[in-house]
Formats: C-alpha cells, structure tokens, sequence
C-alpha cells in the first residue's frame, strides 16, 4: 500500500518539529482517557494507541498505571516518542495488520490516526482493532467531522509531507464498527466515538 509509505515518510520528515507542537492536548483529552480507562475490561491487559506519533497520549495511559503500547508507522516519531517517554512501550507498525495476538489487549485509542487512511481502508483497520482487543474491550476513535479529503503536502513547520487528510461522518463510522461487530457506547462529541467488543 503505497499510502502508508507516504504516511511513515511524511511524519519522519515533521517528527521533531510536530511533538514540539503537540505537547498539550484538546481540553477534553484528559476527560476521554479517563472514560476509556473506567470502561476498560481488566487494568491487567494493554492498552494500544494506534498512530501514537510522539506518545503524549501514550504516555498518558501509562501515567493512569495501564500497560501501554504505542504504534505508529513512522520510525522517526517512534524515535521520538522512545526519546521523550523511555519507560514506556513504543513500536513500528501499521494498525492496517497490528502484530499482537487475537483478544491480547483491553483497550485500543487511535487518536485522530484513521484520518490519513482511504475510507475504505478504515473498514481493515476497525477490523484489527475488533480482532486484538478481549470481550469487552473499548476502542476510543477521535477524527475530523467532515466528508472532504485534503492533500496536504507541507506541515509542522514547513517540512514536506505528502498524505491525504480524510474526513468522517460520525453515523459512517458508527455503521462500519457495528458491522464489524462492536456496539456503539457513547458519543461525548461527534469527532470522538466510543465502542465496546461484545
């Protein structure tokens, strides 16, 4: 899949410059974290934050005391998130084909990461989230409400990129995670849904 080349690629180039511009989250994140961490089936199993960039959010979830895992494509921002978080967990790796076995974590986040993803990519990738996390596991989505797509071809900086920025309709999103086998759980704003695996 080409597109993930040019997702890793793209945030290796703006890796540095983009933690330093992200170092404090939306208002609510904390309020959010704290949802996804009471609703969690067991404290005992990982917790997956898929497209974690430079591991703020990561970092988070291991500050509530929860084992967590960060992924991101880009080796650039894994480097960083190793450098600014070392006693946490960060990998390489693509949430499209997660390297984690069946039922092996209790939560996923992936904190507005599907939006570089083809819609229909997303459907994949919902459906490795379903396939990692254990009965009554929670996945946390955060997006851009929209139905456009943008090139964006400079970012963070003014450094290269070449990736698209997909936007999602909340009821879309909805649909192909109750197909793939979650229930819906609740909907504090319309660009951060909850779901449960059954």
């Amino acid at each position: 899949m080409d597109f993930l080349g040019e997702i890793s690629s793209s945030y290796d180039n703006v890796a540095a410059s983009y933690a330093e511009l992200v170092q404090e989250g939306p208002p609510e994140e904390a309020d959010n974290l704290d949802l996804l961490t009471q609703l969690l089936p067991s404290r005992e199993l990982p917790v997956l934050d898929a497209g974690c960039g430079p591991g703020r959010v990561t970092a988070q979830l291991h500050a509530r005391g929860l084992t967590a895992i960060g992924l991101d494509l880009s080796p650039g921002m894994i480097a960083v998130a190793r450098s600014a978080h070392p006693a946490v967990d960060f990998r390489v790796g693509s949430m499209t084909a997660l390297d984690l076995p069946d039922g092996s974590v209790g939560g996923v986040i992936a904190w507005w990461s599907i939006i570089h993803l083809p819609r229909d990519v997303v459907p994949q990738a919902f459906a490795e989230f379903h396939r990692v996390l254990a009965p009554g596991g929670v996945l946390l989505v955060g997006f851009h409400v929209g139905t456009t797509t943008t090139h964006k071809t400079t970012g963070y900086g003014g450094h290269p990129m070449n990736i698209q920025v997909h936007r999602h309709q909340p009821e879309a999103l909805t649909q192909t995670a109750t197909t793939i086998g979650f229930t819906p759980h609740s909907n504090p704003t319309p660009d951060r849904l909850y779901f449960q695996k059954p």
